[in-house]
């Protein structure tokens, strides 16, 4: 048999392994203790991505590293350099949502029955604990599947987590009930009395159903938002080209896989079609948008001799290309692993109940023990010493516990989708509390990301005519913003022959038998055509408010002049108002030009400009912030902000932008209104206030009822009846967020 020699990791390097059967943020935790007692290792797990890396400088192989995961109780595979974004946390959403229905579909009616056949008994039939039971034992033993296997990995490396206790609760309610039917039926034909204070003799099956089903709508809830974070990585794997025409030595063009281009290789780019990969134009003129990039309206221009980016958009015109990087070391590589960093910097939040359960199951179990044998000792009764137990265990069960979080996120997402915002998860809200810097991105965030007319300079509605007919016939960004303005204004244009058009610089065109030329400074120079000085002042005070300029010539003479810019939305300045209010300093942060971002903060009130900044550059001036001790919340919409919204402690993407700053955020404002944006803050600092409420009282309530459990004074009924109470009041909390406004 051949066998392929395993890696080495000698010297500094990286591996990325996907981890799976992790089940809460704890479960990281446990890995990265594991990996990181290896020699030499360092290691890091994002619970969101469920993926690992690990940097080591020792020879360790990426089997040692898949060895070690696997003796922890989970699953490691190694992430190969060109494997695509996979989508598994799907197929976890399908498996509790299944289990999750059967639970609802058994635990709603036995939970209805059980209570009628406890307060009347004359409504109890020959054999009706059976009925109960059958109802029972799929809920229990199938759906409570997912927590009993955590308990069991748990066991076997003598670790706890709240799913260990859940797992007990589980086991004990139904162990009693069963114990109940077969050896206490005598007191299971009690009255409705005895079925209250009798010791051992109650049958509470629907404890432990309703538990299970509780506990599966928060894992449920929580899986989903899981999903949702690791979105950002699955949209940025789908931007680029998934192939690619390349030209041979021969110069015939063949369509290959981007994965299989090199370094070197020639490829042809049509109008409408993605850049492969990073390069250099050989030859061709195009325009290109480049706003997956950098998110700016404004398309580039490429000549022979520019730089081009894999993932933007040939307009028009034919490219060829030679590329310069391939595969991890294009710049649509990095902006993913720079997401991927960001969300794996952000510690996952540690839900309170995951982080005191290392100390707090182990506690009960050991008091459940101690009651038992307590009272075996006392009145050596074994029926009130199991009773006694069961209580304990059943009272510290965290039901409370495990809904405190995921009720109070889910009324603030109903409430928050009305109010149009939507909360991904618990980290927006631990971070919306500590916020004191709000940087927004300027394209498509402030402004409304598209250009048109602002102004004139001369007769409108002739300017209007000659250029929107020859502008008409152009692509480009500029001339479309032209003929769209003047067709709303005008109605109909008149046509235009012998049209051509100059890559970057204008078009021409003949329009009721006149020449019209519409176009830059540089392309009236190149032509001849003088520019009087009055327009000439007027052009360059456009340009120094960040405006696109287009002369107009009519037979030789510049007739007059249209200013273009991207309008900023008109709920930016308001919004900007409320947030300066809340005592939150507001940054623009751009890769357009100065005069355009600081002419943008002027008109909104923004206190700070940072502008002419690259996509990886947004990242680095958010960790510059943070650095400096600000707490950093980022509004964006594009791919070039991805990293930074997942860099900041929170991040804010409107809803119309890009699916990967979607999934790169934490919270996603719906409406495109940035008034919602002070308003998401409030609404996600009322949350954290109204989770940490549940989360102190289902303490409190285990601390103040374990006690009268262990003495004896709470049967398993009226403990399991508490535990429901203790709930109910944790999703009654939750639910004055619907009030919010």
């Amino acid at each position: 048999m051949t066998t392929t020699p395993t890696p080495s990791l000698e010297g500094a390097a990286t591996v990325d392994l996907t981890i799976g059967k992790m089940t809460c943020a704890s479960c990281a935790v446990r890995i990265e203790r594991k990996l990181n007692k290896l020699d030499g290792v360092t290691a890091t797990v994002n619970f969101a991505t469920e993926k690992a890396s690990v940097r080591t400088a020792t020879a360790i192989t990426p089997a040692d590293l898949i060895a070690e995961v696997e003796r922890a109780g989970y699953r490691a595979a190694l992430i190969e350099p060109a494997q695509p974004a996979d989508d598994t946390d799907a197929q976890h959403v399908r498996y509790l949502w299944r289990r999750l229905v059967v639970a609802l579909l058994l635990a709603a009616p036995l939970g209805d029955l059980s209570i009628t056949l406890a307060l009347v008994p004359s409504l109890r039939f020959p054999g009706w604990p059976w009925v109960l039971l059958a109802m029972t034992i799929p809920v229990v033993g199938w759906a409570a599947w997912p927590f009993h296997r955590a308990a069991l990995v748990n066991l076997r490396h003598r670790s706890a987590s709240m799913d260990t206790l859940v797992s007990m609760g589980i086991v004990a309610a139904t162990c009693w009930s069963i114990y109940t039917i077969f050896f206490n039926s005598q007191a299971s034909g009690a009255g409705a009395w005895g079925l209250i204070f009798s010791p051992g003799g109650s049958v509470y099956l629907e404890v432990a159903a309703v538990v299970t089903t509780f506990l599966l709508a928060g894992r449920l809830f929580e899986a989903k938002a899981k999903r949702r974070a690791g979105s950002a990585l699955r949209a940025l794997a789908m931007i680029g080209a998934k192939d690619v025409a390349v030209l041979r030595a021969d110069d015939q063009e063949y369509r290959i896989s981007v994965a299989d281009l090199r370094v070197g290789d020639r490829f042809v780019v049509r109008p409408g079609e993605t850049i492969a990969t990073d390069g250099e134009v050989i030859s061709g003129h195009c325009a290109i948008d480049m706003s997956s990039m950098t998110g700016e309206s404004m398309p580039g221009e490429a000549s022979p001799g520019d730089p081009v980016l894999g993932g933007t958009v040939a307009l028009s015109g034919r490219l060829v290309v030679r590329a310069t990087r391939v595969g991890r070391d294009t710049q649509l590589a990095q902006l993913v692993a720079l997401v991927e960093r960001a969300q794996t910097g952000k510690a996952d939040v540690q839900r309170l109940a995951d982080r005191v359960s290392a100390v707090f199951v182990p506690i009960v179990i050991a008091l459940a023990v101690v009651t038992l044998a307590g009272w075996l000792f006392l009145e050596g009764s074994p029926a009130r010493a199991v009773s006694a137990a069961l209580a304990v265990l059943i009272i510290a069960c965290p039901c409370a516990l495990g809904l405190a979080t995921p009720t109070a996120l889910l009324v603030a997402s109903g409430r928050g989708a009305q109010l149009g915002i939507f909360i991904k998860g618990h980290q927006a809200l631990e971070s919306a509390k500590v916020i004191d810097t709000v940087v927004l991105d300027k394209t498509g965030t402030v402004t409304a990301g598209r250009m048109t007319v602002v102004d004139t300079a001369g007769d409108r509605a002739a300017l209007l005519r000659l250029a929107g007919a020859v502008e008409d016939a152009s692509e480009h960004a500029v001339a479309t913003a032209i003929s769209a303005v003047a067709r709303r204004e005008l109605g109909v244009l008149p046509p235009v022959t012998g049209f051509t058009s100059q890559a970057g610089l204008g078009a021409r065109g003949q329009v009721d038998g006149r020449s019209v030329v519409v176009g830059s400074a540089r392309l009236m120079a190149a032509d001849g055509i003088d520019v009087p000085t009055d327009l000439h002042e007027q052009r360059l005070a456009w340009e120094r408010a960040g405006r696109t300029t287009v002369l107009v010539a009519v037979d030789g003479l510049v007739t007059g002049m249209l200013a273009l810019a991207d309008t900023v939305k008109p709920s930016a300045a308001a919004a900007i108002r409320e947030l300066t209010a809340m005592g939150l300093r507001t940054v623009l942060l751009t890769g357009d030009n100065a005069a355009t971002a600081h002419a943008v903060a002027a008109e909104v009130g923004i206190d700070e400009v940072i502008a002419e900044v690259l996509p990886d550059g947004k990242a680095d001036v958010i960790a510059r912030l943070r650095a400096e001790g600000r707490s950093v919340a980022m509004v964006g919409d594009g791919v070039n902000d991805a990293p930074a919204l997942a860099g900041a402690n929170l991040g804010m993407a409107v809803v119309t932008g890009t699916d990967v700053a979607l999934g790169a955020a934490d919270l996603i404002l719906v409406r495109d209104d940035l008034r919602v944006v002070p308003c998401a803050v409030r609404l996600a600092r009322g949350t954290l206030r109204t989770i940490r409420g549940n989360l102190v009282w289902a303490f409190g309530y285990n601390a103040a009822a374990l006690p009268l459990a262990a003495f004896g004074l709470l049967n398993p009924l009226i403990a399991g009846g508490a535990m429901v109470l203790s709930s109910l009041f944790v999703v009654s909390n939750s639910l004055r967020l619907r009030r919010f406004d």
